[in-house]
């Protein structure tokens, strides 16, 4: 799309969330429910860890920065699907469309990189509580926090480059309701074995090499908590941990059947891409505030005295 190659098409279509006419109302109205519950579970999360003095401590820091980050993330794709659906229009400029691309993968690599970030964090408390204060200190944790948001605006700026480098001659329907690398990568004209080999290798990194580090975090938490003389201790080490686990394996399971699921043409094959779209960009974000709050004593305590007012600023 660079050059003379970008005059060649200034739009693209969206699939959509559904072919089916009979549809559309419901789903917008579903996934209005969804954004705004969404959006007011996360920023719920922020402000409780913002406003409780017990809460600031690490852990609480990433999860409120996971928060933000589910926020933005689910604002890159849903709004604009919303709006789709509302002016029965499928269309999408290449400018918004490679915009919309560079802030979804950013987004969604940080969530990546924030739960592996957690998972360190409650080694760190467990295996080595005496050093916790020191290796976990809030320098230390906005470094990371920097770090992780480094790591993923180079990883989203690489993909999003090599898109635009592309050609698209014809008005394209992309097979998803929001613009991601492979549909984008289906209805390209141009030879896209330079975007597959660095989505293959550095894709595969951003996801794999982070979930390798939870699962060695956890092994070495399992040990450790079963090593514990205490039955109280063993349970509250589980009870912190219990969380983040069920949020990392939602997200990373949702996202590995996505994305290494094989690729089809077929009507079927797109409709079951884009469920599987709507359960990490949606649905996932959707219930990681319930996960965290349900889970979690002093998060309810702090829920409850900010939804009652009895909060306490630091």
């Amino acid at each position: 799309m660079a050059g003379g190659n970008q005059s060649s098409i200034s739009e693209f279509l969206l699939w959509g969330l559904s072919e089916r006419p009979e549809q559309q109302h419901m789903l917008f109205l579903l996934f209005l429910w969804m954004y705004v519950v969404i959006v007011a579970g996360n920023l719920l999360i922020v402000l409780a860890v913002g406003t409780d003095r017990c809460l600031h401590t690490p852990m609480y820091f990433f999860l409120a920065t996971l928060s933000c980050d589910d926020i933005l993330f689910t604002s890159t794709t849903v709004p604009k699907a919303l709006v789709n659906i509302q002016t029965q229009s499928r269309s999408i400029s290449c400018a918004e469309c490679l915009v919309q691309l560079y802030f979804f993968l950013t987004f969604g690599d940080m969530d990546i990189f924030l739960l592996a970030t957690m998972a360190y964090d409650r080694y760190v408390a467990i295996c080595y509580p005496l050093h916790y204060t020191v290796v976990m200190s809030h320098r230390h944790c906005v470094l990371l926090v920097t770090a992780c948001w480094t790591l993923t605006s180079l990883v989203a700026m690489t993909h999003t480059v090599l898109i635009f480098r592309l050609s698209f001659c014809s008005k394209k329907i992309i097979p998803d309701f929001f613009c991601d690398l492979g549909p984008l990568m289906k209805v390209s004209c141009s030879d896209t074995r330079v975007n597959e080999f660095v989505l293959f290798f550095l894709g595969g990194a951003v996801i794999l090499i982070p979930f390798v580090l939870i699962l060695v975090s956890y092994i070495h938490i399992a040990s450790a908590i079963l090593r514990a003389p205490s039955a109280q201790r063993r349970y509250k080490a589980f009870s912190t941990c219990g969380s983040h686990l069920a949020v990392v394996a939602l997200f990373f399971g949702t996202v590995i059947r996505t994305y290494l699921h094989p690729s089809s043409s077929s009507l079927n094959s797109v409709e079951d891409d884009v469920s599987g779209a709507v359960m990490y960009t949606v649905v996932t974000p959707l219930l990681n505030p319930f996960i965290y709050s349900l889970c979690n004593k002093d998060m309810k305590r702090a829920l409850g005295r900010l939804v009652r007012g009895k909060v306490s600023f630091s």
